[in-house]
């Protein structure tokens, strides 16, 4: 039997697309302004593209990309590491009842752009396409 994602299913509610935006900037801005005490992190620059929570509200998955695409591993370990001081931040800057438990995972859409863009500028993809 498949597992089941939390992502999966009819698609996100309004009130979940809502509250991922509020986490996106709030989390965004808590990095930019280095408000962590990690002096690895802060040495990092972080683009949080997208966050996605769950029905229940209680975990956010946070797809994050360190400027330049340099630094992954680092990046994820170093948010990992400071997970527990991000979302206590983030409570104190949002108007949330509960801070959800915060996931990092690293964004890819970019390397599939990239990828999409390449396939598509091989001269048999193009002359397929023109084709149609």
């Amino acid at each position: 039997m498949a597992k089941k994602s939390h992502f999966s299913g009819a698609g996100p509610s309004q009130r979940q697309l809502r509250v991922g935006e509020l986490i996106r900037r709030t989390l965004a801005d808590v990095l930019n302004r280095g408000d962590i005490h990690d002096p690895d992190l802060n040495r990092l620059s972080i683009t949080v593209s997208e966050v996605r929570i769950t029905p229940d509200l209680k975990i956010a998955t946070a797809f994050v990309l360190p400027l330049g695409g340099d630094k992954r591993e680092e990046t994820i370990e170093a948010l990992a590491r400071n997970k527990g001081e991000l979302r206590r931040v983030l409570s104190k800057e949002m108007t949330m009842k509960y801070a959800p438990d915060l996931r990092f995972l690293l964004d890819e859409s970019f390397d599939r752009m990239d990828e999409t863009k390449r396939l598509l500028s091989q001269d048999a993809v193009r002359r397929d396409v023109e084709g149609q």
